[in-house]
């Protein structure tokens, strides 16, 4: 893909670059999510993607995303199965928490991962960078204690944005991460769910020119 992938414009961008806006961040998780709700609700049997991260996430010149490396994708549960048994593997740190313990692996255990890309997206951070301070070095361990109160929200966004973000997306976004990040897998959302939130929040974040103008639509994934 002409653009790389997230990770090459997310984290520790050149200084000539412009940082990823605020409405290209939300244009990208939408892209994604679309991508893993086909996988999961049009394929069939489902698929488990099992290794979303920001490196797997492709960009097209117009910032939209295709997913990427389906070597660790898994036929998901058929019949009355809850799950599929599997060796764990995956990408340390956007690995859902269930599955690293015991092996089963889930459609929720993709909406877990999903949700590590969605904070990695609103933070600029990584999901695990050995570089920063003791306690921050984990992604998920540094920004759960904030999900609970929202005058600490500020805090999760990325300084690169420098205050250009509506503060009402900003606090959906958030939210909607925090769901996808909860422990327990049955309480996390379905994606077809995640989809309509942020297509909603994504047409919030737009500018008003690009609203009169929206761009046209193209796949999420790369089939091939």
């Amino acid at each position: 893909m002409p653009m790389g992938c997230l990770e090459d414009h997310l984290f520790d961008p050149p200084q000539d670059k412009e940082p990823l806006s605020w409405s290209t961040r939300m244009k990208i998780a939408v892209g994604a999510a679309r991508g893993l709700e086909y996988l999961h609700c049009r394929a069939d049997p489902p698929v488990i993607y099992r290794d979303l991260k920001s490196a797997n996430i492709l960009l097209d010149n117009e910032f939209n995303p295709k997913l990427s490396d389906f070597g660790l994708a898994k036929l998901g549960p058929v019949g009355d199965n809850t799950h599929v048994s599997t060796r764990v593997m995956g990408t340390y740190g956007y690995c859902a928490p269930e599955y690293a313990m015991s092996g089963k692996l889930t459609l929720k255990s993709d909406i877990y991962s999903f949700g590590v890309v969605l904070l990695e997206l609103i933070t600029g951070r990584r999901a695990i960078d050995s570089s920063k301070r003791p306690g921050e070095q984990n992604l998920i361990s540094w920004a759960r204690p904030c999900f609970s109160d929202r005058r600490k929200f500020i805090q999760l966004v990325d300084p690169l944005l420098q205050g250009n973000f509506p503060l009402r997306c900003l606090h959906q976004a958030i939210a909607i991460t925090a769901m996808c990040l909860q422990e327990q897998p049955k309480v996390r959302p379905l994606i077809g769910d995640i989809v309509v939130a942020l297509e909603y929040l994504a047409s919030q974040s737009i500018p008003e020119v690009q609203r009169q103008n929206p761009p046209s639509q193209h796949s999420e994934i790369d089939r091939n």
